[in-house]
């Protein structure tokens, strides 16, 4: 055979296979073609390709006329206080919560006494209450098929370390807290990636076990004793990765010097609590959310979204962003830092700590637009809240509008600007999600719509991850 006829054969050969594996809407040979004719041809895709070749897309893509000095002026701040480092974990929402927590202590003393409270404490409970969910909503479940959505839910991630400020106030309300030199980080507790397989996978056949048990028609009281029993599993992991709880401790409280002032005392964590926070948290803050896929001025519920099985769902009244920002300048402007969660994964340059929708042209590089409005973000996954962090300081014009606002965050003092991270009022419209707000500095109208009886909302909604 002559090669020409070879070459001929085997191309028809390729061209039939290839249409004999394609359905409608599959890729044929054709579809393919048309592709790669509608590519651009010109000079500068050849040093394009090789920029992005050998460079990160950012880098090339950052838009050079904004990289100017960031701006770290704030007509309105909170005082300072020290900034934390959740390192590999994704305990945002808790060093978020438990920084809103030590300001306000650090407020109500005039800042003459602080107090630095231990995430390991609390991460403890955290993830024995999650154990206990995830169990306990198996056996709800237990006669649903294997393959039922909610079911699911529970085997797919049977724990893990995010969550929202509801899980502050449940668990700080339930466990009290200690000082972060009684019961310091572990290893564990700052890279909780393993740690959470393993357990995770001990739930899941804990949680095969308790559907046999109920399949079996086992008593209530067996299943439940049998539970008590997994929890002592999940228990002992925990005091060996995490420690165990401390019961008591003396404590004598410090300024920021460190220096002593007052006597020490002995302390139980709850007498802690009280001594730091006061009364429950629960019924003192309300919870808002911008989400233009729904109505506004409505409130909504996100079930199962609690760390504990007899806690708190979030409750969410859905607001403008204007309404939002109007609340946390009020808050500010009162001295009070607020919990408050953001895509930050978004437009951010992370060497200048700097949030801007400007920061990253990547329209420009690859010839095309990104026109999503927040709304289609959300409801395609593109866009959600996923990380908490520390509203501390806000700038306004001469019309007393946002012009930038000021974060603490839990990546380190070295990071950003002095561990804060600084957006501009555009970035916080696009990319803002949820805050926190105490009932001090609520009007009254805002008050009555968040009382409203909220619309329940399925955890699996794109919006209502954890923060991490």
């Amino acid at each position: 055979m002559r090669k020409t006829s070879f070459i001929v054969s085997l191309s028809l050969a390729f061209a039939l296979g290839m249409q004999a594996q394609t359905k409608d809407g599959g890729i044929s040979e054709q579809m393919l073609s048309d592709i790669r004719k509608a590519q651009p041809v010109g000079v500068a895709d050849k040093a394009i390709f090789n920029a992005i070749a050998s460079n990160a897309i950012d880098d090339l893509a950052k838009n050079f006329a904004a990289q100017g000095p960031v701006d770290n002026h704030f007509s309105v701040e909170t005082p300072q206080q020290n900034i934390h480092n959740q390192k590999s974990s994704g305990r945002c929402w808790m060093f978020s919560g438990l920084n809103v927590l030590r300001a306000n202590f650090a407020k109500r003393h005039a800042d003459s006494l602080c107090v630095e409270f231990s995430h390991d404490y609390l991460f403890f409970y955290d993830q024995l209450e999650k154990a206990n969910l995830m169990l306990q909503g198996v056996i709800d479940c237990a006669k649903k098929p294997i393959d039922d959505q909610r079911v699911q839910f529970f085997f797919r991630s049977p724990i893990g370390d995010g969550g929202t400020f509801c899980g502050v106030a449940d668990l700080a309300g339930k466990y009290g807290l200690v000082p972060m030199g009684v019961m310091p980080e572990t290893y564990s507790a700052e890279n909780t990636g393993r740690m959470a397989k393993i357990v995770s996978s001990k739930l899941r056949e804990f949680g095969l076990e308790l559907r046999a048990m109920v399949a079996n028609g086992k008593s209530s009281k067996a299943v439940q004793a049998r539970k008590v029993e997994m929890l002592s599993t999940v228990y002992r992991i925990l005091s060996l990765t995490l420690g165990e709880p401390v019961q008591e401790f003396t404590y004598a409280f410090t300024d920021k010097k460190g220096v002593a002032k007052t006597p020490a005392r002995k302390y139980t964590p709850r007498e802690f609590y009280e001594a730091t926070v006061g009364g429950q948290l629960n019924g003192t803050f309300i919870m808002v959310m911008n989400d233009p896929r729904r109505p506004y001025h409505k409130t909504y519920e996100v079930e199962y979204d609690r760390h504990t099985y007899d806690g708190h769902n979030w409750k969410y009244l859905n607001l403008p962003m204007e309404e939002i920002a109007s609340l946390a300048i009020t808050s500010l402007k009162a001295g009070t830092k607020l919990y408050s969660s953001y895509d930050v994964g978004k437009q951010f340059d992370r060497k200048r700590g700097y949030l801007d929708t400007e920061n990253y042209d990547y329209g420009s590089l690859f010839g095309t637009t990104f026109g999503m409005d927040k709304a289609q973000r959300i409801e395609t996954f593109d866009s959600g809240s996923t990380h908490a962090m520390t509203l501390t300081a806000v700038d306004l014009d001469a019309d007393g509008k946002p012009v930038k606002w000021k974060v603490e965050n839990s990546w380190g003092a070295t990071n950003g600007v002095n561990g804060c991270l600084i957006m501009t009022n555009r970035w916080f419209n696009d990319y803002m999600f949820r805050l926190v707000v105490d009932k001090a500095y609520v009007p009254a109208d805002v008050q009555q719509l968040y009382d409203q009886k909220p619309t329940m909302v399925m955890p699996e909604d794109p919006l209502f991850g954890v923060d991490e």
